[in-house]
């Protein structure tokens, strides 16, 4: 029980961690692009790694921290601008072609020692450490120094952290997950504003119980530290309420006939590219702060933002749903919590003198990824629309 319980931990870390809500982020953005208007955009990486140089080589040139954010966004809109130009008016595969081939070019510009100006301002392949650029925000921490528990009252306080009262626990758990995507799939008979009450109380619940029974314990500031993490998460809540009014907007509904047929929304007189170009403006844009809050806790390297952030970002909105609110980030949290859940196993299970010895640790890592894929294959081919998605929300014009 104490190897399942460091997994169970391991897992509760790499929720709360920034940059896994700095990827949900990015895939609230992809959402705009994907599941709203039906852009194949596979280069989402390109606009996290321009936010997060444009951020970052500010910061080292001695300008301020708003000033340096306010360039990384500058940089992905011109970038959006630069790409959609050309681009928009292609459909399908060969609009995904295309994104992907920019965000490479990006990502190869990035890395290349070639030209000293900008090899200066890079660093090429060896990217720009942490410590250039972070002092700044971290310093804007009101948190104290030290060391803090989420929810000190937990499993190891009832009957000693018995497995019976974990194992109920996780019962629980489960039991109001399923509810909560019940409630989210209108499959329950809540509307209104009793089904949002639900929602949040169930959430709640759920959130309570989980650092209940995995405790987590986080320096207040620092790399990773709760400073970050408080402002990834709210962060993401910002997304979250930008996105449900947009979509809620006559330029939301104009998003979703786009989607669906770009030839009625021109026979009503609607400019279908000048669509299209907002939409990839503002999934964009949520892009580059998804990759200014990536690299906060990190460094800037362009290879670590690369085409693997990207189809990690559609696994997550593949997996959560395409086209609804809570999509990306149900799947963003259930693709690296999982992810680090199999690692675990492989590596408690399958790698250890205690159990079967069969595979090393570079191994489990990988076997981690062909499960992954594996599952990605059997979501496409048995619930293409995700968690809390819908079929008729996969009805592109391309």
């Amino acid at each position: 029980m104490d190897d399942i319980q460091g997994i169970l931990n391991a897992m509760m870390r790499t929720a709360v961690d920034p940059q896994t809500a700095a990827v949900a982020i990015a895939v609230i953005g992809l959402n705009i692009h994907f599941g709203y208007t039906g852009l194949i955009n596979i280069g989402q990486s390109a606009f996290m790694l321009l936010g997060a140089y444009g951020f970052a080589i500010s910061i080292t040139q001695g300008w301020p921290l708003p000033v340096a954010i306010l360039v990384g966004l500058a940089v992905a809109f011109v970038f959006a601008l630069v790409l959609g130009v050309p681009t928009l008016k292609l459909r399908g595969d060969y609009l995904a072609i295309v994104t992907i081939s920019a965000a490479e070019i990006i990502r190869y510009v990035g890395r290349s020692g070639g030209y000293e100006s900008l090899s200066n301002l890079t660093n090429a392949a060896q990217g720009i450490a942490g410590s250039q650029y972070r002092t700044p925000f971290t310093d804007l921490s009101p948190f104290p120094t030290g060391t803090t528990q989420l929810l000190p009252f937990n499993y190891l306080d009832v009957a000693g952290g018995s497995t019976v009262v974990r194992l109920l626990g996780w019962l629980v758990v489960v039991a109001a997950i399923w509810t909560a995507v019940r409630i989210g799939r209108r499959k329950v008979g809540l509307e209104g504003s009793t089904r949002t009450l639900a929602m949040v109380g169930l959430t709640a619940l759920v959130v309570v119980l989980l650092f209940f029974l995995a405790p987590v314990s986080q320096r207040n500031t620092g790399v990773n530290g709760w400073w970050f993490t408080v402002v990834a998460w709210i962060l993401v809540g910002i997304s979250l309420i930008i996105v449900l009014g947009l979509t809620r907007s006559p330029w939301g509904r104009a998003l979703k006939g786009v989607r669906e047929d770009e030839d009625a929304m021109r026979s009503l007189g609607k400019n279908v590219f000048a669509i299209k170009m907002q939409a990839l403006i503002i999934g964009g844009l949520f892009g580059a702060i998804g990759g200014m809050m990536y690299v906060l806790p990190a460094a800037v390297q362009p290879d670590a933002l690369g085409r693997s952030i990207t189809f990690f970002a559609y696994t997550a909105l593949l997996l959560g749903g395409a086209a609804t609110i809570w999509g990306p980030v149900l799947g963003s949290l259930i693709f690296f919590v999982g992810r680090v859940f199999l690692i675990g196993v492989a590596n408690t299970y399958l790698s250890s003198d205690d159990y079967l010895n069969i595979m090393n640790g570079q191994q489990t890592s990988q076997f981690a990824f062909i499960i992954v894929g594996v599952a990605l294959m059997l979501l496409v081919i048995f619930r293409p629309q995700g968690i809390l998605g819908d079929k008729r929300e996969l009805r592109f014009n391309v």
